[in-house]
Parts: C-alpha cells; structure tokens; sequence
C-alpha cells in the first residue's frame, strides 16, 4: 500500500547476485511499497560500474561510485583514474562513496584506511559531489578527518554514533542516515539519537541486501523495505509517515540533487492529522530561534511566499481534505498581521465542520490597537500563544520586539484575555540553553493557560 509522498532508499547495493532471480520483481515491489527512487552505491571499482549501468539503464536508479575502506589497501593510483572517470560519465552518478573508515573489522591497516579515505575527500572536493561515508567504530577519526578536509557535503550513511555525535556531524553540514535496525529491539540506542536529532537533517535507507529489518530479519533485504524504517522513525518521532516520507525525500533532494516532486511554495500544507495554513511570511517580532532566517522549510513544506494569498488562493488550496483533526493558521510568519483574512477564512471552514486552531506571537492586540480577541469568539476553538521567557528582559533579548517591554506585557495580558473567548488556550515556550522552562510554566499556569514546551531543534 502507497504512502502519499515517495521515499527514496538512500542506500542500497542491488547489484549483487542474491537480486539476479528477481530483479525486475524486486523494483516492483519497491514502487508497490511507495519506494520512487533508490541511490544504488558502490564499494568497488566493479560494482561503481555496475550502479552507474543500472542508473543509466532503470530511471528510478542514480548511482554512487567509491572504494569501502575494507579495499583500502589494494587501492592504487590508477583506481582514483576509474573512480574519477566513472563520477563524471553520467549525470546520475550524484556523490562519491561509499568511502570511510572501519576500525571494527581492520580488513585494511588503518593508515591505508585513512590514506584512501581522505584522497577520496579532496576528489569529491574537486569534482564538487557529496561523499556518502561508512564509519564503524571511527567516530572521532572520521570527523577529524572531515575536518581537516574541509568537507561539508554528505551523510553518515547507517549511523551508528550517538546524539552527540549526530549534532556534531550535522553541525559541520552533514546528514545522518537511517537504516532498518531502528526496528530492532534492542536498538534502543538508535532510537533514541532519532528521537534527540532534527528529521531536517536525517535520510532513510536499507543497506541492502543487509541489516534486513524486523520482521524479515536474517532474510535478504530489499529497497521496498526502507518503508518499514520510515514508519519507525515516524512513530519515535510523532510524525505520520507521510510526514517522514516527505522530509526524507526533500532532505535527499537538497543533498544529492534527486527531484522527485515540485517543491514550490505551499499555502496549505498537512503535518501529522493538521492542515497548516500559511497566509504571510510578516511578523511582528524577529526572534533570534526562528528557523526562517536560515530556511523556509518546514518538515519538507517550502513555505516561502512571494505574495500574500488571497482568500480564493487560501480556500483553494484548503480545498476538501479529509481525515483532518484540525486547520491551523501557522506559516513562517505572524497570521493575526492579516486579522480580517484570518477571520472570513475561519468562518468558512468553521460552516464546513473543522476545528480551527491559531498559533501566534501574541502581540495582535499591539498590532491593531484594540483587543481583537472578541472578533475571534465562535470562530476559533483553540490558540497557542508564544510566551518564550518568563520576563520582559528575556523576552526583549531573544524576540526582539518591536514593543520593547510593552511587548511581554501584552503577551501575557494577550493570554489572560483569550481565556474569556477562546474555548482552549495553550503558552508555549521553546527549549533555549538561556530560558528557565520551568518559570515560564510557572507564568503560563498563573495566567490560567496549559503549557507546552516545543523542542528547539524541532520546527512543526
């Protein structure tokens, strides 16, 4: 059964024999399972040939071409010549790897390893493709050597460190990958690096024909698979894998360049059992956390408008959606900027029988000189307010009000005056190293709002 959004298996080696019986079957069963490409990569001057014959021949397939550090030592000058001749002789063959270093087995001496390694750093450097890196028990080696390089394009393919080490590879530009042992059991560790590691920077991917998932564990892997991995990262991250699908499959866009869908800005767009609604990219603050100012991606949704949408653009692109819990007004910027918009939308989907939620900076009734809250009584049943700091200085640091401390201020009487017309009311605040979580609980209780707190590394 399909899954709306494809996923891409950003792994796989289906040139060996275990697939020569059921080639063509295994594709089918991979499209069948919502699987709309696959990065076939190699581990060896025979089988980088053999993805780049297989991305040439199947549109589904593009390739990666390399050399396992397990073969480190038999390289010699001329296989960097293959490798570098293959990388260019087609436009599908989008990194350079599987390269790195394996400290477990030590097939290969170690200065071989990292001889190779780094030599094949500085081609993906030359030929400016992104490297797709084994590492096994070479953590701090492998990023050291990264480093050193100057690398920032790649993943850590079949990731295998910790939390701390996913925030350090991320920060140096890196993703990190995905494989089916996320369903072991025992696997809690994974897990848990998942669970504390943003999805915008995570891909999905079987390894193939190894680390089968459960429950095929002990059989042949295959790329119709990497679905039962998706649906795991899905359920550790309280996403739907359609969620899950969509953010891996973007996130192996920008990374490898594979475009499977159009990527143009949304207006309406589904995360999780909500539909979103982004009606401007205005806001009253410019708080400091705010993701936009790197990228107006959100969960895999551009949300980057080049005009503010009329209502029949709005209702349009609402249209009829079905299995929806609620629709929130939440883009990248402030919905109350555009109050009267906000309030013909909401009485249009409120007839129709949805629930109708707002997220908002809290600063409205500053924004239009008069407390609007009434104006929205009927027509909204829940709003989560941004309190973010327990103080006006906190507040005025990180949210840069245009208000100065009038701005807290009104948030918090903004919160204290929707309780009389709003059915729900929710403070939130964002998990900053410098804000005291538990003072702004403390506020938002003593204004009679619930409290939730929202994962700073997690946007949607």
């Amino acid at each position: 059964m399909n899954n709306n959004t494809p996923l891409i298996d950003s792994h796989a080696h289906i040139y060996y024999r275990e697939y020569a019986g059921d080639f063509a079957e295994m594709l089918q069963r991979a499209a069948d399972a919502g699987v709309a490409a696959m990065l076939v990569v190699g581990t060896d001057l025979e089988s980088s040939r053999e993805s780049v014959e297989l991305a040439e021949k199947y549109p589904q397939l593009y390739a990666a071409v390399g050399i396992h550090p397990h073969d480190a030592g038999r390289v010699t000058d001329s296989c960097y010549d293959v490798i570098r001749d293959l990388a260019l002789s087609s436009a599908k063959v989008v990194a350079i790897g599987e390269i790195g270093l394996d400290f477990y087995r030590d097939r290969s001496p170690r200065e071989d390893q990292e001889r190779v390694f780094r030599k094949f750093l500085r081609m993906s450097h030359e030929l400016d493709k992104p490297v797709i890196i084994h590492d096994r028990d070479a953590h701090q080696q492998v990023l050291n050597c990264l480093r050193e390089e100057g690398t920032r394009r790649g993943v850590l393919h079949c990731f295998s460190g910790d939390a701390a080490m996913a925030a350090e590879a991320i920060a140096m530009g890196f993703y990190i990958s995905i494989p089916g042992t996320i369903t072991y059991p025992a696997n809690q560790a994974l897990r848990d690096v998942v669970h504390a590691t943003s999805i915008d920077r995570m891909l999905v991917e079987t390894d193939c024909p190894y680390l089968s998932p459960v429950p095929y564990r002990g059989k042949r892997n295959e790329p119709a698979y990497v679905r039962l991995a998706a649906e795991r990262m899905a359920e550790v991250k309280g996403l739907t894998l359609d969620d899950v699908a969509r953010i891996t499959t973007k996130n192996v866009r920008d990374l490898f360049g594979i475009r499977l869908w159009d990527q143009s800005t949304k207006i309406a767009y589904k995360i999780r059992n909500s539909l979103y609604l982004n009606i401007t990219n205005q806001c009253s603050n410019r708080c400091s956390f705010c993701a936009k100012f790197d990228d107006f991606t959100v969960k895999g949704h551009n949300l980057l408008l080049d005009g503010e949408p009329s209502l029949e653009e709005i209702l349009k692109a609402v249209g009829q959606p079905e299995g929806i819990d609620e629709i929130v007004f939440c883009g990248y910027g402030e919905p109350l900027i555009r109050l009267e918009l906000v309030k013909q939308v909401a009485r249009e989907l409120k007839g129709r029988g949805y629930r109708i939620r707002i997220n908002t900076d809290g600063q409205a009734n500053l924004v239009h000189g008069r407390n609007i809250l009434p104006e929205l009584a009927g027509l909204v049943d829940s709003i989560s307010v941004s309190l973010n700091a327990p103080d006006a200085a906190t507040y005025g640091r990180i949210c840069n009000t245009p208000y100065g401390a009038a701005g807290f201020t009104a948030v918090c009487d903004f919160i204290r005056l929707a309780l009389q017309h709003i059915p729900q009311v929710a403070a939130s605040a964002v998990t900053l190293p410098e804000i005291d979580i538990d003072a702004c609980r403390r506020l938002a209780e003593s204004l009679g709002a619930e409290f939730r707190v929202r994962e700073y590394a997690e946007v949607g």
